[in-house]
């Protein structure tokens, strides 16, 4: 391996283990921001919490915000973060609106694709467990534009203020529903178990007239397999396209 290489693999490892990486504070839909769950929540006073929005987040064990490595993809830690529960409020949204998701921060070695899916609750999202989400993904982005470590949708999304954005199915049919978006940084990629999944997951309300249903859908635990491509990657080989990891993007409500 050329020294370079070696030079940025360990420099983005260093950073790797001296900066947190991000969450999602909330979503926006509409103009209306719906509060994400905020992993310091642990720390503060039950008074103040009380004071503060009911997240539509889900919540979950990350307070070192950290990830989910490909070991434990077959563990229920990969559908919504690590011991995730329920989110106890819900946005409010119609099929094809644009759902903005508001990271705190990200780090701009951290480069690799944005991911979405969705999984239909079949009554009351608050009280699933991550074991029972079913999930259909309905969008993905990438690699944007080769050259050196690529220009990435992760790169994008610094850019847009740590936002990134997915628009609903269209004809969506009404009901709630819970959104997967995740991350998956490809700086340690290039090694077995190295790839690192930041899934987030917050509750949803799709209202509208939309008549098609979401499809069987897929267990969190086989949604990835930890040595396909898209999983074991070399971000430091002058990338020219990137194979997305998990199922196809769904379309049959477009």
């Amino acid at each position: 391996m050329h020294p370079c290489t070696l030079l940025l693999a360990g420099l983005a490892a260093i950073v790797d283990l001296t900066s947190a990486h991000g969450f999602v504070t909330g979503i926006r839909v509409n103009g209306i921001f719906f509060k994400g769950f905020d992993p310091d929540w642990g720390f503060t006073p039950v008074s103040a919490a009380e004071s503060k929005p009911v997240p539509v987040g889900w919540t979950a064990k990350n307070i070192d915000i950290g990830f989910v490595a490909p070991d434990a993809f077959q563990t229920p830690h990969i559908n919504c973060h690590k011991n995730s529960t329920a989110a106890k409020a819900y946005a409010t949204a119609n099929p094809g609106d644009t759902i903005e998701f508001v990271w705190n921060q990200w780090i701009d070695t951290h480069k690799g694709p944005i991911l979405n899916y969705i999984a239909p609750c079949d009554g009351d999202c608050t009280t699933l467990t991550p074991s029972a989400l079913h999930w259909t993904k309905f969008s993905q982005d990438g690699l944007i534009t080769p050259g050196g470590q690529g220009y990435w949708i992760t790169d994008a999304l610094i850019e847009n203020n740590f936002t990134a954005s997915a628009s609903l199915p269209k004809n969506l049919k009404p009901g709630n529903y819970v959104l997967r978006h995740e991350i998956i940084a490809l700086h340690g990629a290039r090694e077995d178990n190295g790839a690192q999944s930041y899934p987030q997951c917050l509750n949803v309300r799709v209202g509208g007239s939309g008549r098609v249903a979401l499809g069987e859908g897929i267990p969190g635990t086989k949604l990835y397999n930890r040595t396909e491509p898209g999983m074991r990657f070399n971000l430091y080989d002058n990338p020219t396209r990137y194979l997305f990891p998990g199922p196809p993007v769904w379309t049959a409500a477009d």
